[in-house]
């Protein structure tokens, strides 16, 4: 007896209800000769909780966090050193860790009344002031404010690699999107979501390569290839 053939995957799922506040979509995009499946969810601040989750030396896969802390979708965040701990500004639970980036970075960010935003640091300063209850610094700003697309091919040096990305569209939604088979450079990148129908406003490159896992329970589910000590994490409100 001949196994089944594997149903193939459609070219575009469209946008489906996960819950309330949840969307999820996946689709082909071509890149040069090669097709990357990307996958996006598409989140609204009024519905969910975003937590930045960080384990200083006790790293863990993008599944096992998801495992750990029943969040209904978990992505790895931003850099990190072979020591495992982060580089960049990083905030969980109000605790600070990481050196701010310059002006050249962008951030993820919660503040205190859960109002949630992504911002090129350029145009929206990091201020040690304000009062920031989870955040995550990363580069490049891949998309800038009001849909510009903002890594051009000559700051690229063309290595294609599995990417994450945090983005916000023209509603305010949060966008959480994963390319896992490896295919895009960050300008190639950066120019499919300023051209996609994603309606982005402003999109930030995470941590990429074995570090990229997007990990959404019974959903959406690729995880990273290696350990990660730092996610964003999005919890029920």
């Amino acid at each position: 007896t001949l196994p089944p053939t594997p149903t193939p995957l459609p070219e575009d799922t469209g946008w489906k209800n996960v819950q309330p506040g949840i969307e999820v979509r996946s689709l082909n995009v071509g890149v040069g000769t090669n097709v990357e499946r990307v996958t996006i969810a598409r989140l609204d601040p009024a519905t969910v909780m975003f937590r930045v989750l960080y384990a200083p030396g006790t790293p863990a896969t993008v599944s096992a966090w998801a495992q750990q802390t029943g969040a209904l979708l978990t992505v790895n965040a931003g850099y990190f050193t072979e020591e495992q701990t982060v580089t960049g500004l990083t905030i969980s639970n109000r605790e600070v860790f990481g050196t701010p980036y310059g002006d050249y970075a962008g951030m993820f960010a919660v503040t205190e009344m859960g109002e949630v935003s992504v911002r090129w640091l350029r145009t929206w300063p990091y201020d040690p002031h304000e009062r920031l209850r989870e955040a995550v610094q990363c580069f490049p700003v891949l998309v800038k404010p009001g849909g510009v697309m903002g890594f051009p091919a000559d700051a690229d040096d063309g290595r294609p690699a599995r990417r994450t990305v945090v983005a916000q569209d023209r509603s305010g939604r949060i966008l959480m999107l994963i390319a896992p088979r490896g295919f895009f450079s960050l300008h190639a990148l950066a120019t499919w979501l300023a051209t996609s129908d994603l309606d982005v406003d402003i999109a930030l490159n995470l941590d990429g390569g074995a570090s990229s896992g997007l990990w959404m329970p019974n959903v959406a589910q690729s995880d990273s290839l290696t350990a990660v000590p730092v996610v964003i994490a999005v919890m029920s409100r």
